[in-house]
């Protein structure tokens, strides 16, 4: 490395990045603790996880070296593989826990979906940063959702509903890119109506809306209204069928596991020995740690195993009772820095590939941390979705590394002003 690299590298950004992945082997270390093994073994959960890290390091500093215009110009490339190994699973693929979504190679696992939200960033982005691309026009709108949802739809029987969801958030890049606001407005109308409809049923729900929506037409003007008339009927029909059907996606597309979910959260069951058990005994962890927390390897929660999954989609809880209010809130500071960072240093980029990318940076860190703290704060039902950079999972740290080594270099190409 020359002086000009050292000079043009975000080391802040890495500072963060670093922060956070030792956080995450501290915590994975007390959960996994035990003087019977060696912590340092690759059988082990730290020594994997350890190993991870130093790899997921030397990748950052890997991907510094080729030029930016190779993850630019092998993007449709790097996506179509990342497809054909999406397909491939459910030939040569490896159940764990139910999900068809690993390959085993040499006694480690491969899980092709974390790359695939890395690699579905860089095809979109090159997709709408080519001079042509107008997200006003319905072709271009097209492709863009191609992009978006044929990894997600692959994924989505393995089956992994929590990386599916997470495709969604490539919603608000397109968003910020000009996708008229419809669409967006649309997907939270939808997610909006579903849990009410859930919550009161679709009699009352269907009746609420085409109440609302006869106060709207009532409120237009005469001329306003023979111009919106047919749009506003065509919505409430719509939205009137996507009510009734509601029920049959709950009870036949969701699996039995998801409704239980999905009922516990939205509080129409209480189940704190079963389904709820997880959530549960999360915020009895969270709640225990205080302000200052328990102390390093002092968690009573985590020493005995009340949190099933802890060091994948509960780390948080980990952190919440061994370093209480004080650690917790650190972890949320260092996220936000994370993202807040990127997403200031997008304005300053050379070019529309490093600006956009940065926004999918942003939007990916934002729909793992927010769902998973979500998940563990039990505001919503449980997906498998792990916290970027503190979680067990070699596939999850490699893809996340991944993605923000690739906006390191990307941001290295311009003059560093910070």
């Amino acid at each position: 490395m020359n002086n000009k690299f050292i000079l043009k590298f975000d080391w802040y950004t890495f500072l963060v990045y670093f922060s956070l992945v030792a956080i995450g082997l501290i915590n994975i270390f007390s959960i996994g603790h035990t003087q019977e093994q060696s912590m340092l073994s690759l059988n082990h959960t730290f020594g994997k996880q350890l190993f991870f890290a130093l790899l997921s390091i030397g990748l950052i500093f890997f991907l510094q070296f080729p030029k930016v215009k190779v993850y630019e110009r092998y993007s449709s490339i790097f996506y179509l593989s990342i497809l054909a190994l999406l397909i491939g699973l459910f030939v040569f693929g490896k159940e764990v826990s139910g999900a068809k979504s690993w390959y085993s190679i040499a006694g480690f696992s491969f899980q092709p979906a974390e790359f695939a939200k890395v690699i579905t960033a860089l095809a979109l982005t090159k997709h709408l940063s080519e001079i042509n691309t107008d997200l006003t026009t319905l072709s271009d709108q097209i492709t863009s959702f191609v992009l978006i949802f044929l990894p997600a739809l692959i994924i989505l029987p393995q089956p992994d509903p929590g990386s599916t969801v997470v495709f969604l958030s490539f919603i608000l890049v397109l968003h910020i890119e000009k996708l008229p606001s419809q669409y967006l407005l649309s997907c939270i109308g939808l997610i909006v109506l579903f849990i009410k409809t859930l919550l009161i049923g679709n009699t009352i729900a269907t009746a609420i809306v085409l109440g609302l929506g006869l106060v709207y037409i009532i409120g237009l003007g005469r001329k306003k209204r023979r111009k919106r008339l047919l749009f506003t009927l065509l919505t409430l029909v719509l939205a009137s069928a996507f009510i009734q059907s509601v029920d049959f996606v709950f009870e036949n597309v969701f699996e039995q596991r998801h409704r239980d979910r999905f009922n516990i959260v939205l509080g129409r069951e209480v189940d704190t020995k079963g389904i709820g058990y997880n959530i549960n005994q999360s915020q009895i962890a969270i709640g225990s740690g205080g302000v200052l927390g328990k102390g390093f390897l002092e968690g009573t929660q985590t020493k005995g195993n009340f949190v099933p999954e802890q060091q994948t989609d509960y780390i948080f809880t980990t952190v919440g009772e061994e370093w209480g209010f004080v650690g917790s809130f650190t972890v949320v500071v260092l996220f936000m820095i994370l993202m807040l960072r990127i997403l200031l240093t997008s304005r300053r980029q050379k070019n529309n590939f490093s600006r956009i990318y940065c926004y999918c940076v942003v939007c990916l860190l934002f729909a793992h941390f927010s769902i998973n703290l979500g998940m563990v704060l039990g505001l919503l039902p449980t997906i498998g979705i792990p916290l970027p950079y503190l979680s067990y999972g070699g596939s999850n740290l490699l893809a996340f590394s991944l993605l923000l080594g690739i906006y390191l270099k990307l941001d290295a190409n311009r003059v560093n002003e910070w």
